[in-house]
């Protein structure tokens, strides 16, 4: 039994009759659950749901969906979105010149590993160009300098748009976003730092860490907004290091939790397994 498959994700206030109310809707439509997933926010008193399912009727189309849908969301207040499933997300990925997340990236979109397909990478030099080209996927070199900021952030959203992007990603992007830009990508770019911040800033931060002994690296992937390093957390790894690593050893240990904080991250949200909550996220997976 296979049809047409969807992915609706909600939040609203919490009250009874919420998953009565969007199974009977789906029942009546021809629709079959095939994974169901919720949350209540107890504090907030807020409800979180992401419900995949399949419409056996072929005539069955997601605008008819979405129309006879509205009365529910307007009967408690729902925030909500009905997507096809089985549309694969296009992704632009950014890049400086460390090439460990990009690489991941790549080879797992290439092998199926991430329900999406990376539409471009753009970076601000030309180290990686090879990479991308390895992988058949278009390399546009976007230099960035304080006089020409505004006109390089404009051509990297005429990308966006051009391209049909759903997701941007910054796989170690060393530059800092303007505001406005953070603004016109909310809720749909992710990036990822080591989580050793605010301590061991700037370069060669795990050389840092390394020469203060710490114990634990780790990495955090998050929704970039205008304030620096601090939007809504998805995901966070760490590995535990100890007294006979060197600094390289630390280094590459740190880049390879990088990978799969991120990774799991952009996964995750093409997915549609991310809810925003304030500056947090609720997060299925």
């Amino acid at each position: 039994m296979s049809g047409t498959h969807y992915v609706l994700t909600l939040t609203c206030p919490d009250r009874p009759g919420i998953v009565h109310a969007v199974s009977t809707f789906l029942l009546g439509n021809g629709c079959t659950i095939v994974e169901s997933q919720q949350f209540v926010e107890r504090e907030a008193g807020r409800f979180f749901m992401r419900i995949e399912f399949e419409s056996l009727d072929p005539r069955t189309t997601i605008d008819a969906l979405r129309a006879g849908f509205t009365g529910v969301p307007e009967r408690f207040s729902m925030e909500w979105r009905l997507l096809d499933d089985t549309r694969r997300q296009r992704i632009l990925i950014m890049v400086s010149r460390y090439g460990h997340c990009l690489n991941d990236l790549l080879f797992r979109a290439h092998n199926g590993g991430l329900h999406a397909d990376i539409a471009a990478v753009v970076s601000n030099h030309t180290d990686l160009r090879y990479l991308a080209e390895t992988y058949g996927v278009p390399y546009h070199h976007v230099p960035v300098s304080p006089e020409t900021k505004p006109a390089a952030e404009k051509e990297l959203f005429d990308l966006v748009e051009d391209l049909d992007v759903d997701l941007v990603v910054l796989a170690r992007y060393m530059q800092i976003l303007s505001p406005d830009l953070c603004k016109k990508l909310e809720g749909r770019a992710i990036n990822i730092h080591h989580s050793m911040l605010p301590s061991f800033k700037g370069a060669r931060p795990y050389d840092q860490a390394h020469a203060r002994g710490v114990k634990i690296v780790g990495a955090t992937a998050h929704y970039v907004t205008p304030d620096l390093d601090e939007g809504p957390i998805i995901e966070q790894e760490v590995a535990r290091i100890d007294h006979s690593m060197t600094a390289a050893e630390a280094t590459t240990l740190g880049r390879d939790v990088e990978c799969l904080a991120l990774s799991r991250a952009v996964r995750w949200h093409t997915e549609n397994r991310v809810l925003l909550d304030g500056n947090r996220t609720v997060v299925f997976p």
